[in-house]
């Protein structure tokens, strides 16, 4: 990496903080500045400089403002940018159907209530598990059992939780 690109990007790592609360301040919204300055950031670590920069706090400053001066443009003018079909079907429609939520709702309501129906140990297995993401093997060492313990309490929990939830 060039001297001129290193002096920038560690320009840009001492100024983070103050060109983000600058960015909150112009454009009155925290969030925004969080996202000019991560824009800035990919914009300044992937120019290929050409001519060395007397000033790299200011030339910094001015991308972010730039960045920032752009997208209220196209609010204002109330541009949309187009999205790859694929992006939009991955988020999530904001929309709530009731009765969705409704069934959802009670669904969860009966697996808190199978779960507290398991056995002190199976429960706890089962939690380890499923909620805090551990393997058989560090759920053994951790509670001090056997790994076919810890299978067997998840085979039992599964089998209830199944029995419970058709």
């Amino acid at each position: 990496m060039s001297q001129d690109r290193e002096h920038l990007l560690a320009a840009f790592l001492e100024n983070r903080e103050a060109l983000q609360a600058y960015l909150a301040r112009q454009f009155g919204n925290v969030g925004v500045a969080e996202d000019l300055t991560q824009e800035t950031w990919l914009r300044v670590a992937s120019r290929t400089l050409g001519a060395h920069i007397g000033n790299p706090r200011a030339y910094i400053f001015r991308i972010a403002r730039n960045l920032g001066m752009d997208l209220y443009r196209r609010q204002s003018l109330g541009i949309e940018l187009q999205l790859d079909p694929l992006a939009v079907e991955q988020i999530a429609d904001a929309r709530i159907d009731p009765a969705h939520s409704l069934e959802q709702r009670r669904e969860l309501e009966r697996l808190v209530q199978v779960l507290d129906e398991l056995p002190p140990r199976c429960r706890e297995v089962f939690i380890l598990c499923r909620v805090e993401g551990l393997d058989h093997q560090q759920i053994a060492e951790r509670l001090n059992i056997s790994k076919s313990t810890v299978v067997s309490q998840m085979v039992k929990a599964m089998q209830r939780l199944e029995r419970a939830m058709r």
